[in-house]
């Protein structure tokens, strides 16, 4: 009868120990996938203030040379694509609208040079140096996120707590990555 209850007492405290893990272990993969979701939601914010920034920018040039319609209608749409990704969990379309604004600026920024005056501008060189602190703010943002995504992509493919992750349905979440291509320099030919 003594032997009984003093079994009944290990398992029972087997099963409370386990239970505070378990719990454990689930929180802590919530906690994750809430910095997760933190840092998409920072990278989110400032691609949006980015493309926020854009139109002022191609307004500023436009004053300049009213000529460059195309480059102009390139931009906006690349801005539009970028603020629709934006709305989107999807991380591979954030990447690759990022990428098509950040080519259009690219050539925004080369039409700029033919323009001394624009340059010396002071509102285009104010907007020049609130892009770039943006263009700062999102590289951090995207280390921030690429840094919250491993832990958590690791929480949830490693034991004991893939077993949690599984039984909560938690999937792994994509990184931040570079868009095709983007390793190659750009060419900038002045015809």
């Amino acid at each position: 009868m003594k032997n009984s209850g003093i079994a009944i007492l290990v398992v029972l405290a087997v099963v409370v120990i386990l239970g505070i893990f378990g719990v454990s272990s689930y929180n802590g993969l919530v906690r994750s996938r809430a910095n997760v979701d933190e840092y998409s939601a920072n990278i989110d914010a400032q691609l949006q203030r980015r493309a926020d920034l854009v139109p002022n920018l191609v307004e500023t040039v436009k004053a300049y040379s009213k000529h460059e319609e195309a480059v102009y209608t390139s931009i906006a749409q690349a801005r539009q694509s970028l603020i629709n990704a934006i709305n989107s969990d999807d991380m591979a379309k954030k990447t690759e609208a990022n990428e098509n604004l950040t080519t259009s600026i690219n050539s925004l920024l080369a039409l700029a040079e033919a323009y001394p005056e624009l340059k010396a501008s002071e509102l285009y060189v104010n907007l020049m140096d609130e892009l770039e602190g943006c263009e700062n703010r999102i590289s951090k943002a995207r280390t921030d996120y690429n840094s919250a995504a491993k832990e958590y992509n690791t929480k949830i493919r490693t034991i004991p707590t893939n077993f949690f992750a599984n039984l909560a349905h938690m999937d792994a979440v994509d990184y931040f990555e570079a868009a095709e291509g983007s390793q190659t320099v750009p060419t900038v030919k002045f015809d």
